[in-house]
């Protein structure tokens, strides 16, 4: 039990607790938008190019913006960044809502507005995921790294399962409506927030040497780098599949916009289940070994996946992949944030998110426009094999990432 106290006790913390509950309204009116954003691509062109394309607009303004967002997110206000992103987003979503409803929407206005949206998303989650360090005490960042995943794949379940219903049966003009009112919650949340300790003061350093000196420390960190080095091949070859569900939904399985929701929903409460069950570990041990072995069970998922034309052994064998994809985020990111020089974590984190939100997404718009000559299944079952042997990489170094992670977080969590 000692994984849900230390849970409970985070979630004691009134910034933490502000800041979850808030973020958690605004994720679920996220991925609301998100199959809102799908669905609509799919019929404006019936192109899984055009699927993977409007999913790296998204995710693809973080190769350019995440360096800079984490340097400043290193000395600057985090609070005030993640602010100002969510504004412009809420911006972003009424604006795609008004339009949509006016029936103005087409494939390159949907496209520019998504690469706005990144843009913001870029700029707020390195300071999101360095924040998390200055709601809780040392002890308990753990607890809330494993949270926080929790919270977004709690969303993932909810935002799709209802973004089936009001696209069915209202509208995704009302789909896009209904995020830019999530958003509110959350800044409401952001300008309560209480007593956040100021980052010390360094000095003031040209911003491209500032950067390149944190990524230079992530890359050569023997524990750092591997993990993200591990999590950067297999982004870039098969966890971009989850953006193309509508393509699945609709010329695999024949099933609409439910179909996606389900896809995208069971997907999250096997994530959710995950998530549930980091929370419960206590402690840091063993966690490298988790990641390899559910980079294993990602890639035998999405091969499972992808080898069967029925809807409902596809829907079991996203349960699992979902739950695998969570267990090896929330292990690395617990990891990192807990050996990470403080100074260099907004640098770091900043780097991970380029590895973790474009890298699939660029992903999406590879398979996306093979799968336009060989078909969907073919080309995401390629992406699994791929993951598959960068799996046995990993498992040879695994002795070696353990030593250099779980020893060094030990340290850090006891000091």
């Amino acid at each position: 039990m000692g994984g849900f106290e230390n849970a409970l006790r985070a979630m004691g913390a009134r910034n933490y607790r502000l800041y979850t509950i808030g973020n958690a309204i605004s994720l679920v009116g996220n991925w609301l938008q998100r199959v809102a954003v799908g669905w609509l691509a799919w019929e404006l062109t019936h192109s899984t190019t055009w699927l993977g394309v409007v999913a790296l607009a998204t995710t693809a303004p973080g190769f350019l913006l995440s360096p800079l967002a984490g340097s400043l997110a290193d000395r600057g206000d985090r609070v005030r960044m993640i602010l100002w992103s969510q504004i412009i987003a809420m911006a972003v979503a009424i604006v795609l809502a008004v339009m949509t409803y006016a029936g103005e929407t087409t494939i390159i206005s949907l496209f520019l507005l998504s690469l706005t949206m990144g843009a913001a998303n870029a700029v707020n989650q390195p300071a999101r995921l360095a924040l998390v360090s200055n709601l809780v005490p040392p002890a308990l960042l753990g607890a809330a790294v494993a949270l926080n995943s929790l919270v977004f794949n709690t969303a993932r379940f909810i935002g799709p399962a209802v973004a089936g219903l009001v696209i069915a049966n209202g509208s995704v003009a009302l789909a896009f409506a209904l995020n830019a009112l999530s958003y509110v919650a959350f800044v409401v949340a952001l300008v309560r927030l209480r007593d956040i300790p100021a980052l010390p003061r360094r000095p003031r350093r040209h911003l491209i040497g500032y950067t390149l000196e944190g990524y230079s420390y992530a890359v050569r960190h023997p524990g750092i780098g591997q993990i993200m080095m591990l999590f950067a091949l297999t982004a870039f070859s098969v966890r971009g599949f989850v953006d193309l569900f509508p393509g699945f939904a609709d010329a695999v399985f024949q099933r609409g916009p439910q179909g996606l929701a389900w896809l995208t929903a069971v997907t999250g409460i096997g994530a959710m289940a995950g998530g549930i069950w980091m929370v419960r570990r206590d402690g840091i041990r063993g966690m490298t070994n988790l990641i390899v072995t559910h980079t294993l069970m990602v890639s035998l998922g999405v091969l499972a996946f992808t080898a069967s034309h029925n809807y409902w052994v596809a829907l079991v064998a996203l349960f699992f992949t979902g739950f695998a994809m969570i267990t090896t985020g929330i292990a690395a990111q617990t990891l990192v944030q807990t050996v990470v020089d403080p100074e260099k974590r907004g640098r770091v984190m900043g780097l991970y998110g380029v590895v973790f939100r474009a890298g699939p997404s660029l992903n999406a718009v590879i398979m996306g426009w093979i799968s336009s000559f060989i078909g969907l299944q073919v080309t995401v079952a390629i992406g699994a094999g791929l993951c598959l042997i960068y799996w046995g990489w990993a498992r040879l170094r695994r002795d070696a990432m353990e030593e250099a992670l779980e020893m060094a977080a030990r340290g850090a969590a006891a000091e």
